[in-house]
């Protein structure tokens, strides 16, 4: 079988391909996993929350909105030293990707020296680096590229057609918007959704629709299962059936071949057998770490036990480095004491 990677999906194929009987459909997903990639390798990544709550949106399932009490206490933006110690025992524990969410709308000109100086500091780690910062104009874009940025994450979340029971502060074409401006800009795509917020089969169907029919896939596809948190909206929405949950790995690893599928956040709720599944399914990468933002997330030491029982090995990630960005990180390297000062109180709303 050789797949052919595809921008014009109907929504009556991906319906066909939820209805098949599960195993044919593992067959199918795991036939074309074993095309593109290595089957027992998953990529590794940690994610570090940089400046966590008082979010101006109202996305229903965010602890971090600012539109609904959980608890959460808001945060400012971090020192950038602290962020490349935890990048840099992120690494030594195993992870070949740094990521750093921010709980903005959008950053402001004043946000960026910061962030673009974290991206560098991370990167001369030697580790893929990946924000998501809310949405970005084309400034923005260029400057987090220029800076070395690899990844911007920027979720769907859903299909188009149930968005608006979920987030009403943005629409669904903004981060359409947000995910050509980082693509024009030259960095790869990270975007996903999430499942179990009360949508039905269609908006499953539907969001992995719009994902591959993109001119280009998402380079890293994040699959989430819904964390019900209370305070939010969605702490009492009924919960998922798992192999639905596994169907849409399945379904996603089918229809963009080339791209990572990630088993995101809800591990922390899911057996051994469902993550399991989930890897057959074609799931391909992860994210590992005691917190993904501010939920939590199966330990580091309980992720590799369960590599070692199923014989997975963390992907490496191939460092092939040009003569400039060799010696550019080693010229961050040598500033990083000169760049010590450099903090900024974010606790303050983003507009």
């Amino acid at each position: 079988m050789t797949t052919t990677t595809r921008h014009d999906w109907t929504l009556q194929e991906i319906r066909d391909l939820f209805s098949m009987p599960f195993s044919d459909l593992m067959f199918r997903a795991q036939s074309v996993h074993r095309e593109h990639f290595d089957p027992n390798e998953v990529q590794v990544s940690t994610l570090l929350s940089i400046k966590t709550g008082a979010c101006p949106e109202d996305c229903k399932y965010c602890p971090q909105s600012g539109h609904y009490n959980t608890g959460l206490e808001k945060e400012k933006l971090l020192e950038i030293d602290k962020v490349v110690a935890e990048a840099r025992a992120a690494r030594d524990k195993g992870a070949s990707r740094f990521c750093m969410g921010a709980a903005w709308r959008s950053p402001t000109q004043k946000d960026m020296p910061y962030v673009t100086e974290m991206v560098r500091q991370v990167k001369s780690l030697g580790l893929e680096t990946c924000m998501t910062l809310g949405m970005l104009d084309d400034h923005q874009a260029g400057e987090l590229a220029d800076a070395g940025l690899d990844y911007y994450n920027h979720n769907l979340d859903t299909s188009e057609k149930f968005y608006n029971h979920i987030i009403t502060t943005r629409t669904y074409q903004d981060r359409l918007d947000t995910l050509e401006r980082v693509r024009k800009a030259g960095m790869k795509v990270c975007c996903g959704g999430i499942m179990g917020m009360g949508e039905d089969a269609d908006d499953r169907s539907g969001l992995l629709m719009q994902l591959a029919n993109l001119p280009h896939h998402p380079e890293s596809v994040p699959i989430n299962m819904l964390v019900k948190v209370a305070g939010t909206p969605m702490e009492n929405v009924e919960d998922l059936d798992p192999f639905e949950f596994v169907r849409t790995i399945a379904v996603a690893r089918i229809m963009m071949p080339e791209s990572h599928v990630r088993l995101s956040a809800g591990r922390e709720d899911m057996n051994e057998q469902m993550q399991a599944l989930c890897f057959m399914a074609g799931a391909n990468s992860i994210f590992y770490g005691e917190k993904l933002l501010t939920t939590a997330n199966p330990e580091a030491d309980r992720d590799r036990e369960l590599f070692r029982r199923l014989g997975i090995r963390p992907e490496e990630r191939a460092t092939k480095h040009s003569e400039e960005e060799q010696e550019g990180a080693l010229v961050h390297a040598l500033e990083e004491e000169r760049n010590r000062h450099l903090f900024y109180d974010a606790g303050r709303q983003s507009a």
